[in-house]
């Protein structure tokens, strides 16, 4: 946040009529365990009211909200051996994006805490959680109703209708969002007046309407079509990366490149960007020299649009990543998928953001519903490359994509992964995998199809693979869930 960002935010917070539920003005109290409280309240209290945040500000008099100064230093302050804001963070159950800003407006020295709202259960510090009641801080357990009301927010209210940035003047919103992007992109002229760009954007839900000619941007606005991510504070962390690594590990980062516009804004732009950093391979053909890059375009364009897309944005702290090795590339979001990733090809996307997921169908971004990961895999056996192989950690799914790799420089796990997606593939087509299919798939000679039939057998040991029918020479085979 700049001086000048950082000083209109504070007149803007002490124009407030009154101390509310999601600001706190203080002058110099600042005991840690009583910081920690107000964190957790401020947070509840900013998402039952829907705020984009809540904020703790010294420096400030409480009752007539005159700039006094503050002599807290909240980087000298340090809890045991631990920094303060390590030690708060640390506190927090889920844990939040907490900002602290300091400097001085109007020549007083101040500093604001920038609290992110819960997000799909409240806030606990120390194990306890706490509201606002009012000015007052309180223990949430004690509110029922309260209570009651935040969960019922949290479950009505998806995290794309929530709020990006509130109380933005319509000139402001318009430096936000790249307004001409969001007109190209929908193949729509682009109006002549403030006014009507402003109500195309509220019928969309990009924004909404306040009181005194001002604007709540919405999370959907800014993720898709932000000017700079980095201008909205908890979305700054979503902004893809792209992390180009020398070798098969990550030892030695060779560059890393942020797409920080909005997703559909930056989107052709990253995926080119991520094409020019792929390897090629020559082709001659009819004496002609041609470069062919390694992965097709439009796996790459389906994958990362699905890490987009698919991602927990509850998950804070992390963000969509593309990682690009000498052997493969691996695309990741946060967030485990709501469908079995065996399922992948043949079952209808479920996504947790449909609005988003809906707008980018719209501007031709994304495949409709259950088509992609079809695509991702015929056009991989095109190429002839490894079948991808779509994975899961703790917090985040991961879509690899392999480099050209010999038959005999596969290995089991490979072969049988080729052959379940190969008999999916064929299977959503209308049609039943053969020994003689599965070995156009793996180029294996006619003459070694005992190497085909072993694949088979270990994959349907493996559990992913069924008979189904025809002769003993023409044996057919469907995926397990057939």
């Amino acid at each position: 946040m700049t001086p000048e960002e950082l000083s209109r935010l504070v007149h803007s917070l002490r124009g407030l009529p009154k101390e509310t539920e999601w600001v706190e003005f203080k002058k110099n109290k600042a005991d840690p365990q009583e910081i920690g409280e107000y964190l957790s309240a401020l947070a509840n209290s900013a998402a039952l009211l829907r705020k984009s945040d809540g904020f703790i500000l010294w420096g400030i008099d409480d009752r007539t909200h005159a700039l006094v100064g503050t002599r807290f230093k909240p980087h000298e302050v340090r809890v045991g051996n631990e920094e303060l804001e390590n030690w708060l963070v640390r506190q927090l159950a889920p844990r939040i994006d907490v900002q602290i800003h300091t400097g001085n407006v109007d020549a007083v020295p101040i500093v604001l805490f920038q609290i992110q709202p819960a997000t799909h259960i409240p806030i606990a510090f120390r194990g306890t959680e706490y509201i606002r009641v009012g000015s007052y801080k309180k223990k949430l357990k004690d509110y029922p109703e309260k209570e009651r009301s935040l969960w019922a927010t949290f479950s009505e209210r998806p995290f794309e209708s929530c709020i990006a940035a509130d109380l933005v003047s319509a000139d402001d919103v318009l430096h936000l969002i790249d307004y001409p992007s969001y007109f190209r992109l929908l193949n729509t002229p682009l109006p002549d007046n403030r006014t009507a760009i402003l109500d195309r954007f509220e019928a969309e839900r990009i924004v909404y309407r306040q009181a005194g000619d001002r604007f709540d941007i919405s999370n959907v606005g800014a993720i898709l079509f932000a000017a700079d991510l980095r201008k909205f504070d908890h979305l700054a962390r979503k902004i893809p990366r792209v992390v180009i690594y020398r070798g098969v590990n990550r030892i030695m980062t060779v560059k890393e490149q942020s797409a920080v516009k909005g997703y559909a804004v930056a989107f052709e732009e990253l995926v080119n960007y991520i094409n020019d950093q792929l390897p090629q391979n020559e082709q001659i053909e009819q004496a002609l020299r041609s470069q062919v890059r390694m992965y097709p375009e439009i796996a790459i364009r389906e994958l990362v649009a699905n890490a987009l897309i698919h991602q927990d944005f509850n998950l804070t702290g992390t963000g969509p990543m593309i990682e690009i090795f000498t052997d493969r590339m691996e695309i990741s979001n946060p967030g485990l998928p709501l469908i079995d990733t065996l399922r992948f090809i043949d079952e209808p996307p479920r996504s947790r953001n449909e609005t988003l997921a809906a707008l980018m169908r719209r501007m031709n971004i994304c495949e409709e519903r259950g088509s992609g990961i079809d695509k991702v895999v015929s056009w991989v056996e095109v190429f002839q490359l490894p079948a991808p192989d779509f994975r899961t950690t703790t917090n985040h799914t991961i879509s690899v994509l392999f480099g050209p790799r010999d038959f005999a420089e596969m290995d089991r796990e490979d072969r049988i992964r080729a052959c379940y997606q190969h008999a999916c593939l064929l299977f959503v087509s209308g049609k039943q995998m053969t020994n003689a299919t599965l070995r156009e798939r793996l180029k294996i000679d006619k003459k070694n199809y005992p190497m085909a039939s072993r694949i088979i057998r270990d994959t349907i040991a493996a559990g992913l693979l069924k008979p189904a029918g025809g002769s003993r020479k023409d044996a057919k085979y469907a995926p397990f869930w057939a």
